[in-house]
Formats: C-alpha cells, sequence, structure tokens
C-alpha cells in the first residue's frame, strides 16, 4: 500500500460514517498486520504521515503486533521500542492521543518481555532510566515522561485473559518489587519540583504536566 492508500485507511477507520466501509477498512487493517511490510509500512505513516490520524493507524498496528501470542524476536522488539522513544523525544508536540497510543505499545512490549533476557540483562527493564532522561527536558518532555510511567504502571496491572493468569501475576508482582517504588520517588520529585516554581496558568503544557 502507498501512503495515499494507508491515510484513505485512515479517514476509513477514523473518520467515516458510512458502517460498511469500516469494515472493509478494518478487514484491510487487519491484512496490513499480518503483512511482512507491516513494520516498514509504520515508519512510513510514523514519518512521513499528513494527519495525527496516520500516526495513530501506525501506533495501533505496532500494538497489536507487539501483542501477539507469538511474540516478535527481541531485537525487533527492542528496534521497536527504541524507535518509538526516539520518536516521541524528537516530536513531543504529536497529537496527545497519538503520544498516548505509542507509549501504550512501550508499555506492552516492556511488560510481556519483562523476563527475558539479553546479554545477561533484563533488556526491557531499563525503562524507568528512559523516562529520567525525558523528566529532565522541557515540560513537553516532563509530560511525556509522565504519560510513560501512568502507562507503565496500568499496563501491569491489566490482565490479559488471552494469556496465563499466573505469568501476569509474576510479572505485576515482580514490577511491583522492583519499579513501582522508583515511579513513586520519581513522581514525587517531579511534583516537589514543579510546586518550587511559579505556575503559569496560561501555559497548557505546565497544567498538563501538573
Amino acid at each position: 500500500m502507498s501512503l495515499a492508500e494507508l491515510e484513505l485507511l485512515c479517514t476509513h477507520l477514523y473518520v467515516e460514517t458510512d458502517l460498511s466501509q469500516r469494515i472493509e477498512a478494518e478487514k484491510a487493517l487487519l491484512e496490513l498486520i499480518d503483512s511482512p511490510e507491516c513494520l516498514s509500512k509504520c515508519q512510513l505513516l510514523l514519518e512521513q504521515g499528513t494527519t495525527s490520524y496516520a500516526q495513530l493507524l501506525a501506533a495501533t498496528c505496532l500494538s497489536k503486533l507487539t501483542s501477539r501470542i507469538s511474540p516478535l524476536p527481541i531485537e525487533q522488539r527492542i528496534d521497536i521500542r527504541n524507535y518509538i522513544l526516539n520518536y516521541v523525544a524528537s516530536q513531543p508536540k504529536l497529537a496527545p492521543f497519538v503520544i498516548q497510543a505509542l507509549v501504550q505499545v512501550i508499555a506492552k512490549i516492556t511488560k510481556l518481555g519483562w523476563f527475558e533476557v539479553q546479554k545477561d540483562q533484563f533488556i526491557f527493564r531499563d525503562i524507568i532510566a528512559d523516562v529520567k532522561k525525558f523528566l529532565q527536558g522541557t515540560v513537553e518532555h516532563c509530560v511525556i515522561g509522565v504519560i510513560i510511567l501512568s502507562e507503565l504502571t496500568q499496563e501491569m496491572n491489566l490482565v490479559d485473559y488471552s494469556r496465563p493468569s499466573a505469568k501476569h501475576r509474576k510479572i505485576a508482582t515482580s514490577f511491583r518489587d522492583i519499579s513501582l517504588k522508583d515511579i513513586f520517588v520519581l513522581a514525587c520529585s517531579l511534583l516537589k519540583e514543579i510546586l518550587s516554581k511559579p505556575l503559569n496558568l496560561q501555559d497548557q503544557d505546565q497544567q498538563n504536566l501538573v
């Protein structure tokens, strides 16, 4: 599918009111996810798409792709996570619903790969270190960092009934024991920093952060 065809698919999925066209668009979405070109098409939408819906479609595809029972190779999931982190860091003014959708992909990848090891390291557990980089940036970057922490915490507690409940409990418990305190300390530190500075109520970014 070309960029123009992909953007037309976005319109049918997210804007179209005709039910039959939406059903056809949903079928096309499933075909896109099953396509070996799915990742390259997602990258095309993120880098060259002309609307926020194009970016949302990419996030939707990535979410479904990374949530499959048969996971992508660990290297691909690492690449997707790092790509999204760099993407939202370089474009902090994305539509809020796009940022949230992309961050949800990071949260899913982190949860599903929580116990995976590469080179003797739990490779997906370094997300807190990534968040700290956002919290050291602009107000917009801080907002993204807070969204990552929020979505990650929610995802870890979200039960996926298509997977063994014992594995979910094991991941949720491990996350609580290893990372939840760090998240709480980070959030308190950030809140303390915000309250120590004058709040400009005309600044939407500051309001979002608070």
